[in-house]
């Protein structure tokens, strides 16, 4: 029954994010665990990877050229206005279709707070209906060792 049940999720229910779930845990060791902290940086702020891939465009419509200019016109901007802060951006050379970024944020709740705040932003949903690209995403959060450069 499990295997049915996996098979159903993985190959009929269309699933649009693959994501951790531990973003509440996200940040300075002192907001985690002792389990989760002995090699965090006290200093450390939650960081976000996000893999963005692009279905194919279509009829000139969508595609990774269209989340490109997406980001490129406005998506950047609206974000820092509500408190990411974005520090790069790469594409995939084995998957050109790929978009990969990473964000920072003072720990899990700003994370949160931020994301609910840009989403309901009217720029951002006349944004995402002119350059409207389906993407998979995928999102992985995580915290800076504590004999990482960056923090």
């Amino acid at each position: 029954m499990r295997t049915l049940f996996f098979f159903f999720l993985i190959n009929v229910v269309p699933i649009s994010v693959i994501a951790q779930e531990a973003k509440a845990l996200c940040g300075p060791s002192v907001l985690l665990p002792d389990e989760l902290s002995k090699n965090v940086a006290v200093d450390s702020r939650c960081f976000e990877l996000r893999f963005y891939t692009a279905e194919p465009s279509v009829a000139g419509r969508g595609g990774v050229d269209d989340l490109h200019q997406r980001f490129r016109e406005k998506q950047t901007s609206l974000l820092e206005k509500h408190g990411a802060e974005l520090i790069a951006f790469w594409q995939r050379l084995d998957n050109p279709n790929t978009i990969v970024w990473l964000l920072a944020f003072k720990d899990g709740k700003q994370r949160d707070e931020v994301f609910a705040s840009f989403r309901s932003d009217p720029e951002w949903l006349m944004l995402r209906e002119k350059y409207n690209v389906p993407v998979k995403r995928e999102l992985f959060f995580m915290n800076a060792t504590d004999y990482s450069a960056l923090r």
